[in-house]
């Protein structure tokens, strides 16, 4: 494990091996004289709240200028990514392979499921269920407390099974 400046960690909370803490995010600013990507420094912090659990090789990147935040009682399954400024709220459980994307909310008592890919400036209300290999697009909000969410974009899992319903129609029709 390593454990960066300028993270706080909460009481009782258990990090598994390989995750790294508290480093740099992934912030470029375009130079417009030369067309390359130059850094933006990441000097903000990382605050995780007490009770938190911390998968193996999970990475958790510093704030930009501000702080990323995980809330108390969160857990975090094996090989999540937390962007820089992202805010995960308390009792939150994300399963293995998801990223989250800098700037990203997440609210209280959300389930995101295995391999789901959330992208900048999303916000997940309280509540909500998101699952396994969803994505969400920059910008957007799901809302709906206890409500699964699936597919990609992800939308209500009941929509979602709609449509591929009569995708397969479609599909066996135009077979025939």
């Amino acid at each position: 494990m390593v454990l960066y400046p300028d993270t706080t960690l909460g009481r009782r909370v258990t990090i598994h091996a390989g995750s790294v803490l508290g480093s740099d995010g992934f912030g470029f600013v375009r130079d417009d004289v030369h067309g390359r990507y130059v850094k933006f420094p990441q000097v903000g912090r990382l605050v995780i709240g007490d009770y938190v659990e911390i998968g193996a090789n999970c990475t958790l990147d510093r704030g930009a200028l501000d702080e990323t935040v995980i809330g108390p009682g969160t857990k975090l399954d094996n090989m999540v990514h937390i962007g820089h400024n992202a805010r995960i709220g308390s009792n939150v459980v994300i399963a293995a392979q998801t990223g989250v994307s800098g700037s990203a909310f997440i609210g209280d008592d959300c389930v995101v499921g295995g391999q789901v890919g959330i992208a900048d400036h999303v916000t997940i209300e309280p509540g909500a269920i998101l699952g396994a290999q969803s994505g969400i697009p920059s910008n957007k909000t799901i809302r709906g407390k206890g409500m699964v969410f699936w597919g990609t974009p992800a939308r209500p899992i009941r929509q979602y099974l709609k449509e591929l319903a009569v995708l397969s129609r479609l599909t066996r029709q135009s077979e025939k």
